[in-house]
């Protein structure tokens, strides 16, 4: 891994669902350190403390698509100086898949991606934790995530008060039409077309997605010229960028794009 993948040294960090950027203050040090200008853009209706906007929960936020969040984040991607390696985890890692197919960005890190459309899981974690999100039942209304299902879905190898600090501090809203537009026929990736760099992370005990599905994710990929790279994090849930020891996917990451 000592072939720098990018001749970049601007990094956007996509948050992904539940989260905001306040989830990714200690990596932004650790970049920073290194000598990146990083940037941490929010999705629609998802900027401020986690706690007032628990609080404070826009009614508008129910509507908001992927489609809407990726338009976003693409025009305050392109917007930058520079093309930026773009690092995204979860819905986030998502987002920088399709990112990537467009030609937006230098590079990709996607940590526990969110499957695109046409890549699924039959595994019960995964339906357990994504089905309460998704619910049709439920309408438009914003989706308050519970501690308990915080813990289930993230948090599980942890105490459950120590999953309750992690919630006080990161978790947000979320809009239950973000997870259920993911899954449209617009957002399939071309699989076989060339693409920028790419490595696919995956925590091993992850339960909302989990590392089966990231392989199957990563596997889908087919253009033999265009470098992409696979690593399994043991012990990791999908809480991997907070959880302890996180500071060695950060490591590995700056590494791999030539740090």
């Amino acid at each position: 891994m000592s072939e720098s993948v990018a001749h970049t040294k601007t990094i956007v960090f996509i948050h992904g669902m539940f989260m905001n950027p306040v989830s990714w203050h200690d990596w932004i040090d650790v970049f920073t350190a290194r000598g990146y200008t990083c940037h941490a853009p929010a999705y629609p209706f998802h900027a401020g403390e986690p706690s007032w906007l628990r609080q404070n929960i826009d009614s508008a936020l129910g509507a908001l698509t992927f489609d809407q969040t990726l338009a976003s984040l693409r025009d305050y991607i392109v917007a930058l100086p520079e093309a930026p390696i773009l690092i995204g985890h979860s819905m986030g890692g998502l987002m920088v898949q399709k990112l990537i197919s467009m030609d937006v960005g230098a590079a990709g890190v996607c940590i526990d991606s969110a499957p695109p459309a046409g890549v699924f899981s039959l595994e019960w974690s995964f339906l357990r934790a994504n089905l309460p999100t998704v619910n049709p039942l439920k309408g438009n209304s914003p989706c308050l995530a519970s501690v308990e299902w915080f813990h289930y879905a993230f948090c599980h190898t942890m105490s459950l008060a120590q999953t309750r600090e992690a919630y006080d501090r990161f978790v947000v809203p979320e809009s239950r039409n973000l997870p259920r537009s993911s899954t449209k026929s617009r957002q399939k990736i071309d699989f076989a077309r060339a693409h920028r760099p790419l490595l696919m992370i995956a925590g091993e005990l992850d339960h909302i997605i989990p590392a089966s599905l990231n392989r199957k994710n990563v596997d889908a990929y087919r253009d033999a010229d265009s470098r992409r790279d696979f690593k399994v994090f043991e012990g990791r849930t999908h809480y991997i960028c907070s959880q302890s020891g996180w500071e060695d996917v950060a490591s590995y990451v700056a590494e791999w794009i030539g740090a």
